[in-house]
């Protein structure tokens, strides 16, 4: 290049950033508000809610982020294909117009809100109830709370991300800062702003080179500026004195649960994402958590088990790696026939590439890619130069669970944690006693998206750059295959961009439109659905509206529903009873038109809501799992889970499948056991149902992918459907075994 022509870029670069800076500096970058919600809708639809007595079956989703979470704005920018602002308002009105909810909570994380975003969801949420109606029977109740977003690099550091939800809305009734996890995701959240992984003159060329759609980058400069205001909060400290205008973090569960303890409101903190590979390092079980240091009873007392991002119910047997992968002799366990570690996959990519090489130096390179990848924990994939998404077919998947989370991490599952136990003190050993929810984990403030199968990128949270052009300036260039395997350093991984760490691209093929959570309610009021919370009397579903009951018939003080503790010395007898959910007819009511009006009828529902008709879906099966909780650290966990331990085909024709179960084996077992139903219905094609939608060999192995894109290399029209058998997870019954008197 000539040095006329090298002034002249150097000229051009300089003009960008001058023309960005100032656009930024004199009011071109507009904060995002929170919004005012529309008016309230008619009361709510009989058909809506299954009355019995008082009591009666309320549907919600308690995980919702809008785009004021730092990850959710950056899903909203155009070159992402993104839709652009959805605030906290924009929830009010989906889950009042599109899902038709009876309750929701907003909990957008919370190491990247700034107190002015924090003080408006509060405020957004006030007025969302405040236009619900009578307030013994609103049309949807909204609560108030956070993500507390954790993420550690290796399994002792990695605790895991939970929502915070408060009972109350006033402001003398929730905390004056929301309480982050720092590390990781805090750092990720500051520097949103980072669109992928270019160079810091590409991203301020950004509003230039997309110049027609330059509102919303501006905005986020703009959003990144006011973040980069706010200071750390002291440490150490009574939350109670601390300024509201700092930016507030607790490391680990125990710091969250005495914050929470020290403002003394009422609050669920409720586990979700345990078994989510995506940011997990592999090795992670659950245990420590279940020691008194880290826990809190009280509060702690429900564990999300599906959510858009798949399933964490089912326990396996099978591991992603032998010992700790940071730990001295961490190796890669060889593959069985329902499982292919990651790490196998990598030695097998590189045996591909040995043409010519003669045996002895293959099977070099070989151990050496499984030993890369091992050590390089979640960001094992970059080791393997030149891999594609293809080329890992379906390794790091659970292929016999259902909807799986993306790279199954088996020792958080909800089956994993129920089973294990905590020996610290052998004289006490300590159980997780959880009732099971499902929500959405939706990021577009969309509550409760999975009434349709319909709109992937829109309902679901597959995302990506709109075009090859946009990929290639904010992903790094892939390298050539290269004969061997390149280790990465801990200075390398401490140098890139947080989303160039995980393998963000393969994860798209796993994205669902989200699950439910359920109550058995006494009425419709905030009071009543937060004392079901409480009690434990829930379920979750995969986002159909099944209709479960678990009762257990014979205990001592008579029928004891789902998520109930009781002591028993007889064999236990249930009836479990469910009801498919009803089928959709295309559109909305006529009513939801008339009061949300056309615009927001088609920015907010896509032109589709929750439109009951009169035929229910079928239930075909009915489900029990047994789980015997640990007496000794060293009880085999494959061998005290029984999935299913009974199975029930439902006769066609009838709308409620009624089962009748028991236990004769309790009563001489002489030991605690946990029991919980599923619900099965007829297959529904559904959003990704299908995975990595693998071709298989007479073996079972994966020999094909055809992965589902969040980019442009699927079109952005295609729901990538598969056949699906939707369902809803009772909370279990807990037994607790006493000797019968004589």
């Amino acid at each position: 290049m000539s040095r006329r022509r090298k002034v002249g870029a150097v000229v051009l670069v300089l003009a960008a950033a001058l023309f960005a800076s100032a656009w930024v500096t004199y009011g071109g970058g507009k904060l995002e508000r929170a919004g005012t919600p529309n008016p309230a809708r008619p009361p709510p639809e009989s058909a809506r809610a299954r009355h019995e007595a008082d009591s009666q079956i309320l549907f919600g989703d308690l995980h919702v982020h809008t785009t004021f979470s730092a990850d959710a704005f950056m899903r909203s920018l155009p070159l992402l294909g993104g839709e652009g602002a959805h605030p906290p308002a924009d929830a009010c009105d989906f889950a009042r117009f599109c899902s038709q909810l009876d309750f929701f909570a907003i909990t957008d994380h919370a190491e990247g809100l700034t107190p002015r975003q924090w003080s408006e969801t509060k405020e957004s949420v006030r007025q969302c109830n405040a236009v619900a109606g009578d307030p013994a029977s609103p049309d949807v109740v909204a609560f108030t709370g956070w993500e507390w977003s954790q993420v550690g690099l290796t399994p002792e550091q990695h605790y895991g991300h939970k929502n915070v939800v408060f009972r109350d809305t006033a402001e003398d009734k929730l905390p004056a800062r929301p309480i982050g996890a720092g590390g990781t995701v805090a750092r990720a959240m500051r520097n949103a702003a980072r669109m992928g992984g270019g160079s810091e003159v590409d991203r301020l060329l950004v509003p230039i080179r997309d110049f027609g759609r330059r509102q919303r980058y501006v905005d986020l400069q703009e959003l990144q500026r006011e973040s980069a205001k706010v200071g750390d909060c002291p440490e150490g400290v009574d939350t109670r004195t601390l300024s509201p205008d700092c930016r507030e973090l607790a490391a680990t569960p125990r710091e969250l649960f005495d914050k929470l303890g020290q403002w003394g409101f009422e609050s669920l903190v409720i586990p979700h994402g345990t078994t989510w590979g995506f940011y997990t390092p592999p090795g992670y079980r659950w245990d420590k958590q279940l020691r008194p240091s880290q826990d809190d009873p009280q509060r702690q007392r429900l564990i999300e088990i599906y959510s858009g991002h798949g399933n964490s119910e089912e326990y396996r047997a099978w591991q992603d790696v032998d010992g700790e992968f940071d730990k001295p002799g961490a190796t890669c366990p060889s593959p069985s026939a329902d499982y292919e570690p990651c790490c196998w996959r990598a030695g097998e990519l590189i045996r591909a590439r040995c043409a010519g090489a003669p045996a002895v130096e293959c099977e070099r390179r070989v151990a050496k890619a499984r030993a890369d990848y091992v050590a390089a924990g979640a960001s094992g994939h970059l080791t393997v130069p030149g891999a594609s998404v293809e080329d890992w077919k379906d390794c790091g998947q659970c292929r016999d669970c259902f909807n799986p989370a993306f790279n199954y991490r088996a020792g958080g599952s909800a089956q994993y944690v129920i089973a294990k136990g905590d020996f610290g003190d052998p004289r006490a050993p300590r159980h997780a006693r959880f009732g099971f929810i499902a929500s959405s984990d939706n990021h577009s403030a969309r509550p409760g998206t999975g009434y349709k199968e319909y709109g992937r990128r829109k309902m679901g949270e597959a995302t990506g750059p709109e075009s090859e052009a946009w990929r290639a300036r904010f992903f790094p260039k892939q390298k050539p295959p290269l004969p061997e395997s390149e280790p990465l350093s801990a200075d390398a991984l401490t140098k890139m961009a947080p989303f160039q760490l995980v393998h963000v691209e393969r994860q798209a093929s796993f994205f669902m439109t989200g699950g439910l959570v359920a109550v058995h309610s006494q009425g419709r009021s905030r009071e009543a659905i937060w004392a079901a919370l409480g009690r434990r009397e829930v379920y979750g579903t995969s986002g159909e509206r099944i209709l479960l009951w678990f009762d257990l018939d014979n205990g001592p003080g008579g029928r004891a529903p789902m998520g109930s503790e009781v002591k028993l010395s007889t064999a236990p007898k249930w009836t479990i009873r469910a009801a498919g959910a009803f089928a959709q007819k295309p559109g909305c009511p006529d009513w939801v038109g008339e009061r949300l009006g056309a615009k927001d009828l088609e920015r907010l529902c896509l032109n589709e809501c929750y439109h009951a008709g009169d035929a229910r879906r079928r239930i075909t099966r009915i489900e029990v799992v047994r789980i015997r909780p640990q007496k000794t650290p060293d009880e085999k966990l494959a061998t005290l889970i029984d999935d299913p331990w009974k199975r029930v085909d439902c006769p066609p024709g009838r709308e409620v499948c009624e089962v009748k179960v028991e236990d004769p084996e309790f009563a001489a077992g002489g030991r605690d056991v946990v029991y919980y139903a599923r619900a099965i219905q007829e297959p529904t094609p559904a959003v990704n149902a299908g995975g990595l939608r693998c071709e298989r060999d007479a073996a079972g192995n994966c020999v094909k992918v055809r992965p589902c894109y969040g980019d442009y290399r699927t079109s952005f029209d295609d729901d990538c459907l598969s056949q699906n058998e939707e369902r809803a997870w009772s909370s279990p019954i807990y037994l607790r075994w006493q000797e019968a008197k004589p």
